[in-house]
């Protein structure tokens, strides 16, 4: 019966890997219909600064997928203007994620911290009465 556990045991890390590596994948995806870049990003509503990697950018950018919030991404490692921007905001750091909702920057934000800003300078890109919200923050 030991031969049998570390096998088990190794599969079940195997299988932990595949999933991970899976997620990092996907996560770090940029969306389709939503990738731009700093010069093109409409300021005046909501947009993403992130880094492929970041598990604080992966964790925001998921949990906005589940919502209808319509936003922009930009990746700063490739637009160097966007880096300079986030720089600026970020006490000369590149810390993201970083997201403007109105042209106001917000560094490392929760969901829910997003989702008040939001209501507060852009109601109209929220969903609408009936529409999901996407779920807990």
């Amino acid at each position: 019966m030991s031969s049998v556990f570390p096998s088990a045991l190794s599969m079940i890390a195997i299988s932990f890997l595949v999933l991970y590596a899976a997620w990092m994948i996907i996560a770090n995806l940029p969306r389709r219909d939503r990738a731009t870049s700093h010069a093109l990003a409409d300021r005046t509503g909501v947009v993403v600064y992130w880094r492929p990697g970041c598990k604080y950018c992966m964790r925001l950018r998921m949990r906005l997928r589940f919502t209808r919030l319509r936003h922009a991404e930009v990746n700063i490692w490739r637009d160097p203007e966007a880096a300079a921007f986030v720089r600026s905001v970020a006490d000369g750091n590149e810390t993201v994620p970083t997201v403007t909702v109105a042209g106001k920057a917000m560094v490392n934000p929760s969901k829910p911290q997003l989702l008040e800003a939001v209501t507060m300078y852009t109601p109209h890109l929220l969903p609408g009465p009936g529409e999901p919200t996407g779920g807990r923050g």
